[in-house]
């Protein structure tokens, strides 16, 4: 089916284009979401009169997004899972979970505006992509941890805590001595009483 694009859909078109998409994903998405028209003469005229509305309309909700985008790039979100000994978790992290979070935080997005193409499964700090307009989108970190305290570790030091895969500070010195002794040369040995008497002997003569 042919339609035309009333904003930019990513991977597809900006807004005026004419492309050709299944007939599913126009009925399902693009025509009820406003985001296109069927391409017909009546809705081409349409357009032609209604264009310059349109991306002014489209302007204003960019400008806004804009703003909204300032305050919400860089922010880190956590969400508190249940997870076993390896950091897998007891089910997954939904994009209407990161949307609460955010929420939360004190932005409002959707789970619609939520870009996620991955299954979040494991503790840790996962970039997840917002898209707050066609033509704005920004990162969150999303800090999948066990508990608020873990959350705060993870965020101190960057990656998964709790995973089984850690030293603690004791047993990385036990080691760093282990591997010392390893590589320390042999100390000298005294010479044997016997070597020691020959020598005072020759010493002497």
């Amino acid at each position: 089916m042919e339609v035309i694009l009333l904003e930019r859909i990513e991977k597809l078109g900006q807004m005026g284009d004419v492309v050709s998409v299944k007939s599913g994903y126009a009925r399902n998405y693009l025509l009820p979401q406003k985001k296109a028209l069927r391409k017909t003469k009546e809705n081409v005229s349409f357009f032609e009169t209604q264009k310059a509305q349109l991306e002014a309309d489209n302007l204003t909700r960019r400008e806004e997004a804009e703003k909204v985008a300032a305050r919400i790039e860089g922010l880190t979100v956590p969400i508190i899972r249940a997870a076993g000994e390896s950091g897998q978790l007891y089910g997954s992290v939904t994009a209407r979970d990161i949307a609460e979070a955010v929420t939360a935080g004190g932005m409002t997005v959707t789970r619609q505006q939520v870009v996620l193409d991955r299954a979040l499964k494991v503790l840790g700090l996962e970039p997840i992509r917002v898209s707050l307009h066609p033509e704005v989108n920004v990162t969150v970190t999303v800090n999948i941890a066990r508990s608020e305290e873990e959350a705060e570790q993870q965020l101190e030091l960057g990656r998964a805590v709790g995973t089984g895969d850690e030293i603690d500070e004791d047993e990385g010195e036990d080691l760093q001595v282990a591997a010392e002794a390893l590589f320390e040369p042999p100390a000298e040995e005294a010479p044997a009483a016997d070597d020691a008497g020959e020598a005072e002997e020759t010493t002497a003569s």
